[in-house]
């Protein structure tokens, strides 16, 4: 995978960040919304995003190193899929969504799932190089400002690590682009925002490195996983 990751900027804390995108949620709208999904979230949403989060959990799977840390962990979902050698820590701001998750880690005995931790994801309480690999599934369309969560994520993933994102992202244009145009404005009540474009999350260099997988259904959703290098 590393001929992939080429001409890479980690980027430096002083590094400038976008402004958050004209549909960005704050935190308060996203619990709000998470806490109205939560108990029919797995029905609603689990099928469509099962594709995606699969994909993710087998990537992670494949990658080297133990220590996981899953961003936007919500139900908990994805849990029961990872290997036994993965040490999951999983962080979400909805303590709805935790709730639950943690009913199904203590149910099925899911000994790997060090700890579930409701918590910011773009302001963690983390030290630098905590984890071997962070992936956020359907988290980069949520955060008030993506930019600013890549940054966190690449502060407690060590070096010659791997960040991970699953995430529906606008399409060019065409029908669907105009449909997700159209469902914006539905965005606080939805919790996520439909016309989310790549480059909200990804800056330039990051972009023209990243090794993006279109995943099913329809290839609705993309994988992207970038390698943590070390900064200059």
């Amino acid at each position: 995978m590393t001929d992939v990751f080429q001409n890479y900027s980690s980027g430096r804390d002083d590094a400038p960040m976008p402004p958050p995108s004209r549909s960005a949620l704050d935190a308060e709208a996203v619990k709000l919304a998470y806490r109205r999904w939560a108990k029919v979230y797995d029905v609603v949403f689990g099928g469509v995003s099962r594709f995606g989060r699969l994909r993710a959990v087998e990537a992670v799977n494949g990658l080297p190193g133990s220590d996981v840390l899953e961003v936007g962990v919500g139900t908990g979902l994805a849990l029961p899929h990872y290997k036994t050698s993965k040490s999951i820590t999983g962080i979400d701001l909805s303590s709805d969504m935790l709730d639950r998750a943690r009913e199904r880690v203590r149910v099925g005995g899911h000994s790997n799932v060090r700890s579930l931790l409701e918590m910011d994801a773009e302001e963690t309480s983390f030290e630098d190089n905590s984890f071997d690999i962070a992936v956020a599934m359907f988290v980069a369309s949520v955060v008030p400002h993506p930019r600013k969560l890549l940054r966190e994520l690449k502060r407690v993933v060590r070096p010659g690590g791997y960040i991970l994102f699953v995430n529906h992202f606008l399409a060019p244009g065409g029908v669907r682009g105009s449909v997700e145009h159209a469902m914006a404005r539905a965005s606080r009540s939805l919790g996520w925002h439909p016309d989310f474009a790549m480059e909200a999350l990804l800056p330039p260099e990051d972009m023209v490195r990243a090794y993006m997988q279109p995943v099913p259904p329809l290839g609705l959703f993309t994988l992207v996983t970038l390698e943590n290098l070390p900064s200059d």
